[in-house]
């Protein structure tokens, strides 16, 4: 009685040509998805909906003005922003800056609304007109009050005066990434204006619209720079390993239909295209190479043994189709289980490059066979890199069988000793390093950090408790104390609070007494000062970003230069710890903004992928035992499976030290993955054990003759894809790389050593006899 495998390979070569033609219909009917794929660029689709951190950011924005914004960084080449043309050309950005699409409020140390008293008027007026006109003790005037002004020193001028900031808040209509396009190109082409029309300038443009932008940008490079030169790469692996050009030829049509069909599916499915999903056409094109590569070694292996063309695509069908169909589905499992990640692009980059995978399965069993079929496929000259009988792989399965017990105390204490590197990681990220420094944005946000003030915010939106609460004298000290405690932290350059305002209006309600820059005592005479400011604003600098309509609650910033992820989540605890010891349960809240969504997506995202790894890891063993028919087999394969993760982790934190949003998703992801050379290997050595009655040590030997060459071939492959991916210009892709490969490396290890006297350790039972349906004994 026949096999389902051999039968289906009997049915592939009787069919061939309905299957390649069905094959390509799938491949066009799919492909054409891509037309409809989009890409999502705004810096909030890294955030569910229900993420905690991303409501409390939305109800801040619903209460006060939405803070989105293009931020010119202005640095004279003389170091000296208070000169007539510098102050002229920052007074003309700010300006020419009221005219940007979307723009809804700018602020500059021109245009900052300073304040005098003439007589009874409170009045309130740009620090500077006509800077072209202004006289040396002007300039001095000017120069004094902005370097101590706390409204702008360490936020629109640095604290010695050598570099400026022209801040424009826009307001999008929508979250639709065009709007962030118009918005950036618009910037860039002031900036350039700018920089003719003043060269002695140098003028750098970073904010969070620049993120949106760079966002797309760095997809956009993933997908036109690195999918060629994988593909490039995968070519020459193919050509070396394979020895044929039309062997080559077909596993390329294979991994490149499968990619197709991904991401035709993810067009169809409305899965957008973004820095994470980017991956899937590298991640797609490397991983199908797998399944080729073992039908393609075993069929060439046949024919240089005798067998014609159809025989040897049987044969190669019967024994491979159960390991090949094993992992491509653990594969998918594994990316499937990112649909656990609190991140949605990495959710997108699960199911797309599973789709991929699923496709790589059908297009390798079924389309290559068929194709194998009909056309004049040979094999090549019996080469020592590439034949499973190689001298090389008889030799190493000997030695491993000679030294089991020396090999195997040798691979425990290297899987300890890398694991131990577990303990010097640290969950950190630093979202402005996601990008290359070959990006406008980054080379800007440094420059800015380093000379000017920090992108990164703390918004604390604090609560008086009633209407009108924000005059009140008890709830403006807190306030005050508050800012003072943040300014005297570690990384904060700035902090933005109304009380500020608030003391400069009493001084000059008082002559300009310094006695008198203090915050009012009494909740009418502030009310008064805050009416008397706010009504000699002009239009778009009013205080709606600070104060809330019903003025019962104010929103202070806390600018930050140099935190990292980890730091601004200590700083934020800590500064929720001082509200509950110092001030009234009604002021208790929560940091937010975009720096505390980033901040805790991290670790949130650990949190739900430790769940999805457990899954993968519990449905993974299952499928190997019910695969495998074997308990033992199938826990024995999962010291190989899960090690390679931990010794990456520990590598990566002797190496690194520190783990963030890129790799919070590689357990999962690489579980599958790694489980490809164990389900092969244990596949042909269960194969030799129940087909052939072979003792554990000459299993061992057949699964090395057998299954090594394209085990090594398919390792090779990956951590080359995987190499490729690290060099990509947006870092979470590019740790998402360098972690895979080292993990990678590691399982090829750990199956071609620690495997094998593993089962020489713990199978030591009687080999069964031969099945009646079994094919005789013969080296696949």
């Amino acid at each position: 009685m026949k096999t389902f495998e051999a039968r289906l390979g009997r049915f592939v070569i009787k069919y061939s040509i309905p299957l390649i033609l069905l094959s390509l219909l799938v491949v066009a009917g799919t492909g054409y998805g891509t037309r409809f794929l989009t890409f999502s660029s705004n810096s909030r689709m890294f955030f569910s909906e229900d993420n905690p951190e991303l409501q409390a950011f939305n109800a801040l924005e619903q209460t006060y003005t939405k803070f989105e914004n293009v931020f010119f960084t202005i640095a004279p080449k003389s170091k000296n922003v208070f000169t007539r043309d510098v102050l002229g050309a920052v007074q003309d950005l700010t300006e020419k800056s009221w005219k940007m699409p979307y723009s809804s409020r700018v602020d500059s140390i021109t245009n900052y609304q300073h304040t005098k008293v003439e007589g009874d008027d409170l009045i309130v007026e740009d620090l500077v007109e006509n800077a072209e006109q202004l006289t040396d003790e002007q300039l001095q005037e000017v120069r004094d009050i902005a370097l101590n002004e706390p409204l702008l020193k360490g936020r629109l001028i640095s604290l010695s005066g050598h570099v400026t900031g022209v801040n424009v808040n826009v307001i999008k209509p929508d979250e639709n990434g065009k709007v962030s396009d118009t918005i950036s190109e618009a910037a860039y082409a002031l900036q350039a204006e700018m920089q003719r029309k003043y060269p002695q300038l140098d003028i750098y443009v970073t904010g969070v619209v620049m993120i949106d932008t760079t966002f797309e940008q760095a997809t956009e490079e993933d997908i036109t720079l690195l999918v060629p030169i994988m593909c490039g790469l995968l070519l020459l692996i193919l050509a070396i390993c394979l020895r044929s050009a039309l062997g080559m030829g077909l596993t390329f049509l294979v991994i490149v239909f499968s990619t197709l069909t991904g991401l035709g599916l993810a067009g169809w499915l409305g899965i957008p295209m973004n820095p994470a999903s980017a991956n899937a056409p590298t991640i797609i094109l490397t991983l199908a190479v797998a399944d080729s590569v073992h039908i393609l070694t075993t069929m060439f292996h046949q024919m240089r043994n005798g067998l014609d063309r159809h025989q040897a695509i049987e044969h190669s069908i019967r024994i491979n189709f159960q390991p090949v169909l094993v992992t491509s589905l653990t594969t998918a499992v594994g990316f499937l289980t990112m649909n656990f990640s609190d991140a949605p692009p990495f959710r997108d980059l699960g199911n797309v490059v599973a789709m991929g995978i699923i496709a790589a399965f059908f297009y390798s069993v079924l389309l290559l066979p068929a194709l194998a079929a009909i056309l004049p496929l040979k094999a090549a000259k019996s080469s020592p890199s590439i034949s499973p009988s190689s001298y090389i792989y008889e030799r190493l399965a000997d030695f491993i069988v000679r030294r089991r017990t020396a090999i195997f105390w040798t691979m425990i204490i290297m899987i300890i000793g890398a694991t131990t590197g577990i303990s010097r990681i640290q969950l950190d990220d630093d979202f402005v390093k996601f990008f290359s420094p070959h990006f406008d944005f980054r080379r800007a946000t440094d420059f800015t950090a380093e000379n000017l003030t920090g992108m990164y915010m703390i918004d604390w939106d604090l609560n008086s408790g009633g209407e009108g609460g924000v005059n009140e004298p008890e709830y403006q000290h807190t306030i005050e104390a508050f800012a003072d405690w943040f300014r005297r932290q570690k990384y904060v350059c700035h902090v933005y609070t109304f009380t500020d305002i608030m003391k400069q209006i009493n001084r000059n309600m008082h002559d300009n007494d310094p006695v008198y820059y203090r915050l009012p005592e009494e909740r009418n005479l502030a009310a008064q000062y805050l009416l008397l400011y706010e009504m000699n604003l002009p239009f778009g600098l009013d205080l709606n970003d600070r104060i809330n309509i019903d003025k019962s609650a104010s929103r202070m910033t806390v600018s930050l230069v140099g935190a990292s992820t980890r730091e601004m989540r200590e700083l934020e605890v800590a500064g929720r710890g001082w509200l509950k010891e110092n001030a009234p349960p009604s002021m208790y809240t929560q940091g937010s903004g975009v720096t505390m969504m980033f901040a805790h997506l991290s670790e949130r995202n650990i949190k739900s992928m430790l769940s999805s790894s457990l899954f993968a890891l519990g449905l993974i063993s299952i499928i190997m035992v019910i695969v495998l028919r074997s308990v033992k087999l199938g826990l024995l394969s999962l010291i190989p499976n899960i090690a390679p993760a931990f010794m990456g982790f520990g590598v990566w934190g002797y190496a690194v030290g520190q783990v963030g949003l890129a790799v919070s998703v590689l357990i999962a992801m690489t579980m599958g993955i790694v489980v490809d050379d164990t389900v092969h290997f244990l596949s042909k050595y269960q194969r030799g054990r129940t087909e052939q009655a072979m003792s554990p040590e000459d299993a061992i030997r057949f699964a090395f003759r057998t299954v090594a060459a394209p085990m090594w071939i398919s390792t090779v492959t990956l951590v080359g894809g995987f190499i490729v991916l690290a060099c990509s210009g947006f870092q979470i892709n590019a740790h998402m790389g360098s972690m895979t490969a080292i993990t990678i490396s590691f399982a090829l290890l750990l199956d071609f050593f620690f495997l094998p006297v593993l089962l020489l350790q713990f199978d030591r039972s009687a080999p069964s006899a031969p099945s009646i349906s079994s094919v005789p004994a013969q080296t696949d």
